[in-house]
């Protein structure tokens, strides 16, 4: 049995900026699955974050050329923010087109979508909508927290670095917001009792 060692993340970004499509190929299997998971997190929809997943890989690879900020020799943490960026620039253009829509007159006869969902994947949506629910109410900085930190796993240290903030700063954002979602979680379940 052959073991291959397998290339550094900087020794890959060298080769993908001269252009090299298999390095970029192995930067994709490496880190896709993490990605798509983070997105699915942000989104709570496996069809959206399969999409964003795929742009974000593409912004990547049209910034080739460009330095990327490796965090302790791993590209995962900046292509996690990259990737937290194409999901906001998603919501921005669905909002316009949601807009855009509303303007239009209403269709006579609405179409059920024949394909039909597979139940798990719905029931992992419901259950993500509801936590993105309560997560939005967070500030903005506490949810890129949580999104990289607890969601994404990745290391405090290396999230600090790609935020631009110190890993002290980071860490107390995490526990400010783990805080919040355990108020928020139990004034709901409250709520849900009095009724």
């Amino acid at each position: 049995m052959t073991s291959q060692i397998q290339p550094s993340d900087q020794d890959l970004w060298s080769t993908i900026a001269a252009g090299d499509e298999v390095a970029f190929g192995r930067l994709f299997d490496r880190y896709a699955r993490a990605v798509y998971n983070h997105v699915f997190r942000l989104t709570g929809s496996w069809t959206l974050a399969e999409d964003v997943t795929q742009a974000t890989f593409l912004v990547a690879w049209r910034r080739r050329g460009e330095a990327a900020v490796l965090v302790d020799g791993s590209a995962l943490p900046w292509l996690l923010v990259v990737a937290t960026n194409t999901t906001r620039t998603e919501w921005r253009s669905a909002r316009r087109w949601l807009a855009a829509l509303r303007r239009l007159p209403p269709e006579r006869e609405a179409t059920a979508d024949p394909a039909g969902d597979i139940v798990a994947r719905l029931d992992d949506e419901r259950q993500m909508t509801e936590l993105l629910a309560v997560v939005r109410r967070l500030p903005r900085a506490e949810r890129e927290a949580v999104a990289l930190c607890l969601w994404s796993g990745v290391p405090y240290a290396e999230a600090a670095t790609v935020l631009g903030i110190s890993e002290g700063a980071l860490r107390s954002r995490v526990s400010r917001a783990r805080a919040r979602l355990a108020r928020m979680v139990t004034d709901g379940n409250k709520q849900e009792e009095e009724r």
